[in-house]
């Protein structure tokens, strides 16, 4: 890629074509990634030359493409950098409104941990909740990480955990985490009401990736007192954000 220009429509290419290919037969023509770009086909069909000598997609002997490995890599890598990037700025907004805690968390394990967080001004968090691991099962993006998981995923997920080593109203075992989590699919977003620890109440929903995949989570978390009596505006202002932050990740790199 000779420069910026060129690797933002490289990125804008493989991006799309992942979008496209993410449901069988898993491969797309130079026409339809256009189409999708809305851009001249020609320029498309450059770009796709160019990445398939470097191996980020494969070339089919019908003409069409599908993502390579190195693609994938170049395609998650831009993903997580703007899961972190525009999530801060989403997030920051939503505290903004909000006047809670918010948090984006993905899983690793069986547990979950923060990559992103914003405060309001008058927050009473002690210290930061960045890179902390906190138990799957229990914890406020427990759900919102595994909304896309199958039972038997969701159970060698939680495996080993511990089910008793948590909040008062946390799940006693894999069914019990289960059920709350198919109420929370109907529900639309998460709630996690002392399942952590006593008086801690969160809401979440999922952020899918441009492979139409779950691979985070955002919270809003704070005292049960203060948060329960507006749970379902919560509720409602977390899923438009996940929402928001899944188009941009789903959205060519610009």
């Amino acid at each position: 890629m000779e420069s910026n220009s060129s690797m933002g429509r490289a990125l804008d290419v493989l991006t799309t074509l992942a979008q496209l290919t993410r449901t069988p037969p898993h491969r797309a023509t130079v026409a339809q990634v256009a189409g999708a770009l809305d851009r001249d086909r020609s320029q498309v069909s450059r770009t796709l030359k160019h990445l398939a000598e470097d191996g980020s997609v494969l070339r089919r002997d019908d003409r069409s493409y599908e993502l390579g490995w190195r693609g994938y890599a170049t395609a998650q890598e831009l993903t997580e950098r703007r899961l972190r990037i525009d999530g801060l700025t989403l997030l920051e907004g939503l505290a903004r409104d909000t006047g809670e805690a918010c948090f984006i968390g993905v899983l690793s394990g069986d547990s979950t941990v923060t990559i992103v967080e914003a405060l309001p001004r008058d927050a009473r968090m002690i210290g930061s909740w960045l890179g902390r691991p906190y138990p799957a099962f229990c914890s406020d993006a427990g759900q919102g990480t595994l909304w896309d998981a199958d039972d038997d995923e969701v159970a060698a997920v939680l495996a080993v955990a511990d089910f008793r080593a948590s909040g008062p109203n946390a799940p006693v075992d894999v069914g019990d985490f289960i059920e709350r989590l198919e109420r929370a699919r109907r529900r639309g977003y998460s709630i996690v009401d002392e399942e952590a620890e006593p008086g801690l109440y969160s809401v979440g929903a999922p952020i899918w990736d441009f492979r139409g995949e779950v691979i985070a989570a955002v919270q809003i978390v704070g005292a049960r007192a203060e948060m329960v009596p507006k749970s379902d505006e919560l509720g409602a202002a977390v899923a438009r954000t996940a929402a928001r932050l899944s188009e941009v990740l789903a959205a060519p790199a610009c």
